[in-house]
């Protein structure tokens, strides 16, 4: 009997080392078919979707607590840099978005407006504003710890970057990096149960991105906190509800974002046998209909085309929980399938067709398709 890649002999060997070959030869083909779905083009498609959001101020829907007349002021005068994209924190991922793309896609035809729209909103002055806005009277909430989270993704991948204008955008933003660090920092501690939602207070989701920034910029102090918190928080859950996902708003999903931070603070035997117990439903048979995508009942309503991203933060959770699974884990190819589904279904959802969606989703389906939470 041949395999579908004509090799005869793989089926002479002892049944692990077939396993083995098997779930490689499996990872090999999902990465290949993910890698197919992203291209130039494809780029170019999700930051069109940015470059028409980043400098559009309305509508807009601010978060923005009035201590007197003097703070009645159009968002353009709030937080001058980050005032497009219908809200803040919406704004800080579709400039990641465009940071991450002109670091993948250097020549592509996107590549100068992308360049002329992050010098205009990175600039000296408004990123001072941003951070006088950021640590103003009652906003100790402002953003946390969604938008901050992703504020500091923005940071990583500037630092990252070898590039002369990411260094210069890097240090004008160092006054709200420092904000941002601060802020988590303080309130990390005090946090006594984790959010545990589907939206931007959920804690796991926002723990993720900040390890990930402190690991990256070597912020020993910061790392510790986030991962000891996500030990803390996540480490004794057992039998997460998964079946009562999703919410009518979510786009994140609260279980397998658990899964994600806890496979980067865990090393891999032990992640694997936290999830055993965490997500027991998890199949360990082939060809079991499980964890199928949504759909927007509403792409329109801003709240309702949260599924739809739902479908792409899905993806990379899973993707990111295979990631770290040992090659003989027998849940990999129910996790891999589900990721694949979730991906298809939610980059076909990324239209730009209703500005709703279209200012956020291409962030969601960037994150995605270019594996930056799973990258080294």
């Amino acid at each position: 009997m041949q395999s579908r890649c004509g090799i005869t002999w793989v089926w002479s060997l002892p049944y692990f080392l077939r396993l083995t070959i098997s779930i490689l030869l499996l990872i090999f083909v999902a990465s290949a078919s993910g890698a197919s779905e992203f291209d130039a083009n494809a780029a170019d498609r999700f930051a069109k979707l940015a470059l028409a959001c980043v400098h559009k101020e309305y509508p807009n829907k601010i978060s923005h607590v009035l201590n007197s007349d003097a703070d009645v002021a159009p968002p353009r005068k709030l937080t001058p840099a980050f005032c497009g994209c219908y809200d803040w924190h919406s704004s800080v991922h579709g400039h990641w978005l465009l940071v991450r793309l002109l670091r993948t896609f250097p020549d592509a035809s996107f590549a100068k407006p992308a360049r002329d729209a992050l010098r205009k909103s990175l600039t000296t002055e408004n990123l001072n504003q941003e951070a006088v806005y950021l640590r103003g009277e009652g906003r100790a909430s402002f953003e946390r710890p969604y938008g901050l989270a992703w504020l500091l993704q923005l940071c990583a991948e500037l630092r990252e970057w070898d590039d002369d204008q990411a260094r210069e955008m890097l240090a004008n933003l160092k006054p709200l990096e420092d904000a941002a660090v601060e802020r988590l920092s303080k309130w990390l501690p005090k946090l006594s149960h984790p959010v545990r939602i589907g939206e931007h207070d959920q804690t796991a989701f926002g723990l993720g991105l900040i390890l990930d920034y402190a690991r990256s910029t070597k912020n020993d102090s910061l790392a510790r906190l986030a991962a000891g918190s996500a030990k803390k928080f996540f480490f004794s859950d057992r039998n997460c509800p998964l079946d009562y996902e999703p919410s009518g708003e979510d786009f994140l999903s609260p279980c397998l974002a658990e899964a994600d931070v806890m496979r980067r603070v865990l090393p891999s035997y032990e992640f694997g046998r936290w999830l055993k117990f965490f997500l027991p439903q998890i199949p360990t048979m082939k060809n079991i209909i499980w964890l199928k995508p949504v759909s927007s009942p509403d792409p329109s309503d801003p709240k309702l085309a949260h599924l739809d991203g739902l479908n792409l933060s899905r993806a990379w959770m899973l993707e990111g929980i295979v990631s770290v699974l040992l090659p003989s884990d027998v849940r990999r190819n129910a996790l891999s399938v589900a990721a694949d589904e979730h991906r298809r279904a939610g980059l076909a959802a990324v239209t730009g067709e209703h500005y709703e969606g279209g200012h956020w989703l291409g962030s969601f389906a960037v994150y995605l398709t270019t594996r930056r939470g799973i990258q080294k």
